[in-house]
């Protein structure tokens, strides 16, 4: 009786998924790429990405901060594989004359290949992109052809939060905890690496950056 039992337990259990990872760069030393990072461009120029203390961190006392200038700096998260589940970070623009750009990438095979969702402070938009072999390409809502994401207002100096969801080749935009807008893409099938992205002379603070499966 307490063999069959403990098999019928045995079958009903839920199947455990592998639980979100997260960042919050508190650990790292200040002024210094933290371990476990990889900073990239994607085109030309200078990618810098380094932590510092800042008081308004949403989880203090700490925040990763890219200043330098580039097309795109990129900063990739080493040994993660990611095909189906999410990017998430919270993020607060600092200055650019150029640009006022944050961003997540995903389903990244290197520097010149990726999923990008990036929320702009001067346009006040959120738009995602696919990036193949360094040309960035804006790809279509569902249910709505043309046009260039959708509006959002992001304030510049305020922290905010953006997220993408990825299954299969359906990937779901959520910024400040509100789903704005969903696209079918199957460039990147498999599955790649996650990271963080700027634009142009963006200096952009990063914090609770999450990834995992849903």
């Amino acid at each position: 009786m307490k063999k069959t039992f403990a098999v019928l337990c045995a079958v009903v259990l839920p199947v455990s998924h592998a639980p979100a990872e997260s960042d919050n760069f508190d650990r790292a030393p200040l002024g210094q790429t933290p371990a476990g990072w990889k900073p990239a461009v994607t085109g030309s120029g200078e990618s810098r990405w380094t932590v510092e203390r800042d008081a308004t961190a949403p989880s203090p006392p700490a925040v990763l901060k890219q200043s330098g200038v580039g097309t795109y700096p990129v900063c990739l998260k080493d040994g993660t594989n990611l095909r189906d589940g999410f990017v998430e970070v919270k993020f607060r623009s600092v200055s650019g004359r150029g640009d006022l750009t944050a961003g997540v990438i995903g389903r990244t095979r290197d520097a010149n290949n990726y999923d990008i969702c990036r929320a702009n402070a001067l346009g006040d938009n959120v738009v995602l992109y696919k990036t193949m072999n360094g040309r960035r390409t804006e790809l279509d809502i569902v249910g709505r052809a043309g046009g260039y994401g959708l509006k959002a207002k992001v304030e510049q100096g305020r922290w905010h939060t953006l997220r993408v969801e990825f299954a299969g080749n359906r990937f779901k935009v959520i910024f400040e905890g509100k789903a704005l807008y969903e696209v079918d893409d199957g460039t990147f099938p498999a599955g790649g690496m996650v990271g963080l992205w700027t634009k142009s002379d963006s200096v952009m603070l990063f914090d609770d950056f999450k990834w995992g499966t849903r």
